[in-house]
């Protein structure tokens, strides 16, 4: 029975591609060079952050953050707001939100995004970062938390995200089911590995979800 749904953020709800584009331009190499780099960096394991210092050896992130924002002050720098929410997210989170299945949102991000989140008023039942969770995935404290906070047993839980490495594979280890989804490099990489397999399912949309979980609930 699923009683509740978690999505991540980047590249399941976020669509990255402004703000890896502003890096680039911030880093003085084309955007193609930059999305290159990345898609490498998730072909082999390796965080997105190692393709900044690809770039830029030597590249210290929150050096740079405070620099850009002293720069540029009034710009959205490494930030997202409503116009980079997936066309999908809001359709899906009215259906979950019709079918009576409270939805949270949870990832590894910093107290700004969670910001522009509230005020994008997704009517979700909570937004969580890691830094409310006090760890941040692929941690297991991050999934203990986020169990303790929606109170419910993980087997009634469903989380989906685009990565085995930090989503499915930590979410399944807590007793959570899962959804692989098939969005940004590391969502179409990692659907390609035999460990894709062990996500409950996997969708190329957020629309899909309201009929895979109709799915799985006749389990």
């Amino acid at each position: 029975m699923i009683s509740a749904v978690v999505l991540d953020v980047g590249e399941t709800l976020i669509d990255e591609t402004r703000i890896w584009t502003r890096w680039a331009e911030r880093l003085g190499v084309p955007a193609l060079t930059l999305m290159g780099l990345l898609g490498g960096m998730a072909a082999l394991n390796r965080s997105h952050r190692d393709a900044l210092v690809l770039i830029r050896p030597g590249f210290d992130l929150e050096s740079e953050l405070e620099l850009w924002a002293a720069a540029d002050p009034e710009s959205l720098r490494e930030r997202f707001d409503e116009s980079d929410l997936y066309p999908d997210v809001r359709p899906t989170l009215a259906s979950l939100t019709a079918a009576g299945l409270p939805i949270f949102l949870a990832g590894n991000q910093p107290a700004e995004a969670r910001i522009a989140l509230l005020e994008m008023d997704l009517g979700v039942a909570h937004i969580a970062n890691s830094a409310e969770l006090g760890a941040e995935k692929p941690a297991a404290e991050f999934f203990a938390a986020l169990i303790d906070l929606i109170g419910l047993p993980p087997s009634q839980i469903l989380y989906v995200g685009d990565r085995l490495d930090n989503d499915v594979l930590p979410a399944r280890a807590a007793d959570l089911r899962t959804v692989l989804l098939r969005r940004g490099p590391w969502g179409f990489l990692h659907s390609e590995r035999s460990e894709a397999r062990l996500a409950d399912a996997i969708c190329d949309s957020l629309l899909e979800l309201p009929s895979l979980i109709a799915g799985l609930q006749s389990r």
